[in-house]
């Protein structure tokens, strides 16, 4: 469902239009699909019916997000900083879901605004770990050791992002010329869903409260490097034959 062209809706009308203007659930990690994609639906229909554009919205989502992982940077990770962080994230990622919601509600979607908003979070996953290793290293008591976890995990958080950027790419430009299924209406089991939850930004988002404890933090984050090496590796495996049985 789009917006009449020049209308103020509701924002119940803008909430159940945006029923209707969600993406596929194919493949999305739980706290995607049942909690930030909802956060951004109220979000989103809040957004539209004070008239913000959907780049707008990313401005927002950039704005809180990199205040969340500057704090990190340069502030003692007390109870209170952390919750901050925390929410800042939240906040920052429920945002990045709104923009795209926005733009498939109101028809104002754009090829730069899709540009800018990957771009943004290229930024983000580029930056979020390298903020919590210069956190271990002025605040954390670590052996120097300990400071190439979050280097090794900006590694895979990065291949992560562009591989899983360019498989959607590759899939809508053979999908279109009729090479690849676009599994457009396809949805992904909970199962799945929860199977694969290590791998959500949002985890990352939620595990940042804990900062201020050192000891919890480091373990559970290493805990989801694990899950996310895990993970890619068998997802490149995949994706490689995926992409190899199109030629």
């Amino acid at each position: 469902m789009t917006l009449r062209t020049g209308a103020q809706p509701t924002f119940r009308e803008a909430l159940d239009g945006l029923s209707t203007a969600q993406k596929s659930s194919k493949g999305a990690p739980a706290y995607s699909r049942y909690v930030n994609r909802r956060l951004g639906r109220y979000l989103a229909a809040a957004a539209c019916t004070v008239g913000l554009s959907p780049n707008q919205v990313t401005a927002l989502s950039a704005l809180s997000t990199f205040s969340g992982i500057g704090i990190i940077v340069v502030v003692q990770p007390t109870f209170l900083a952390s919750l901050t962080v925390s929410l800042l994230l939240v906040l920052g990622y429920a945002l990045d879901s709104a923009d795209g919601q926005l733009s498939r509600l109101t028809g104002r979607g754009s090829m730069a605004g899709e540009w800018l908003d990957h771009t943004i979070d290229a930024f983000k996953v580029g930056s979020i770990h390298l903020a919590f290793l210069v956190c271990w290293w002025r605040f954390y008591d670590l052996e120097a050791r300990w400071l190439l976890l979050p280097l090794l995990f900006q590694v895979l958080a990065t291949v992560h992002f562009f591989s899983t950027l360019l498989m959607d790419q590759l899939r809508r430009s053979l999908g279109a010329a009729g090479k690849a299924p676009m599994d457009a209406n396809r949805s992904s089991s909970a199962l799945y869903s929860l199977a694969v939850l290590p791998t959500d930004f949002g985890v990352i988002c939620i595990l940042s409260l804990l900062l201020f404890v050192p000891w919890l933090f480091t373990g559970l984050y290493m805990f989801l490097f694990a899950c996310t090496a895990a993970f890619l590796v068998l997802a490149l495996g995949k994706w490689y034959r995926e992409v190899k049985s199109w030629n």
